[in-house]
């Protein structure tokens, strides 16, 4: 049986997040560290903004806020 993992509640209104764990080889590791540097972001948030444009085009109607709940 597979489990849908819990969101951590939200603190002050922030909205519910999740954590994840992932690998990449490492000449693109390397390229979204200098994107993040050129930037002046964080990794993570260069991670989530590519995540977020993936979701979106892959399913419009989502980046709309209709998406799956």
């Amino acid at each position: 049986m597979i489990e849908t993992p819990k969101a951590r509640s939200p603190r002050d209104g922030e909205p519910k997040t999740m954590r994840a764990s992932i690998s990449f080889p490492a000449e693109v590791y390397l390229e979204l560290e200098r994107i993040a540097a050129a930037k002046k972001v964080s990794l993570a948030w260069v991670v989530r903004e590519a995540a977020e444009k993936y979701v979106a085009d892959q399913w419009p109607l989502f980046a709309q806020g209709s998406g799956p709940q």
